[in-house]
């Protein structure tokens, strides 16, 4: 296989397109084509949808796995070899929870890897698995213990959550029967948001057809919308621990979540992916029960 053409086939599935590839590699759009052309008669199958964005058949997702294996062991022989201008790329799938919490750590490590970037891609921890058995990354943080085919697999530790919300929210909504909770407002962190959806079905037979229900895509923020009191909402005991302390939060109820953590990554001979492999856990094991 051309490594040119391989190098081309990345590019086009990073940026999304045939022109974001060019402009990425400095060369014409022409000259994108006519490599993913040749790359595709020399596998005999077609590799690349031309959707928009542009997306990897199977076989495009096979291929692209093993180009960016290639491009790491590229770069740390590079980096051996004292090539100043190489640089190993990390690419993690992390949960929003995890990357504003405990895996925070990980960053004082890479800092002092001299020739390592960190390339951070935010995915729900259950949906985190279909970028690296996609090539898309090298490691992952995740929930799911079976390893993808060709990974292995490190336990991490748990993440537990409770539902916290305000004083003053509990209170206005809260009577001699208890709380409404199809009337008090909650929050949500997005469509794939399980924790929060389970937990709706759990506690009301019929989701109420005007519940007021705000979604805030941002680990931080969705932490600071409960504290504002936008709504309630089942937070990590990382996030909250401190707020519950103060009083700003209070608990709901005694129900409490439990997210066990895994650490996925490609089987591969690379001293940068253990380093990596290695920070993490030691991160997870410092913050995580």
């Amino acid at each position: 296989m051309n490594q040119n053409h391989l190098t081309t086939l990345l590019a086009v599935l990073d940026e999304g397109s045939f022109e974001g590839a060019a402009d990425a590699l400095r060369i014409t759009p022409s000259a994108v084509s006519q490599r993913i052309k040749a790359l595709e008669s020399d596998m005999g199958r077609v590799l690349i949808r031309r959707t928009s964005p542009v997306a990897a058949t199977d076989a495009g997702e096979i291929l692209a796995q093993a180009a960016r294996r290639m491009a790491l062991l590229q770069a740390e022989t590079d980096v051996a070899l004292e090539r100043s201008i190489s640089r190993v790329p990390l690419s993690v799938a992390i949960n929003a929870d995890s990357l504003a919490t405990w895996f925070q750590s990980v960053f004082s490590d890479v800092a002092k890897w001299k020739h390592a970037t960190l390339q951070l891609r935010i995915e729900d921890e259950a949906h985190s698995l279909t970028l690296l058995r996609r090539g898309d990354c090298l490691g992952a943080v995740t929930t799911e213990a079976t390893p993808v085919s060709g990974c292995d697999v490190r336990e991490l530790g748990t993440m537990r959550y409770r539902p916290v919300a305000t004083p003053a929210l509990k209170d206005a909504f809260t009577s001699d029967e208890g709380i409404d909770w199809a009337d008090m407002p909650v929050l949500r962190y997005g469509p794939n948001d399980a924790i929060q959806e389970s937990d709706w079905r759990g506690r009301l037979p019929e989701r109420p057809r005007e519940r007021r229900v705000s979604q805030i895509p941002s680990s931080e923020a969705f932490l600071e919308a409960v504290r504002c009191g936008l709504g309630w909402a089942y937070v990590a005991d990382l996030q909250s621990d401190p707020l519950l302390e103060t009083g700003e939060l209070v608990l709901l109820d005694s129900t409490h979540v439990d997210v066990p953590l895994y650490w996925q990554h490609w089987r591969l001979q690379s001293a940068m992916l253990q380093d990596l492999t290695q920070s993490v856990v030691d991160a997870a094991k410092q913050h995580l029960s």
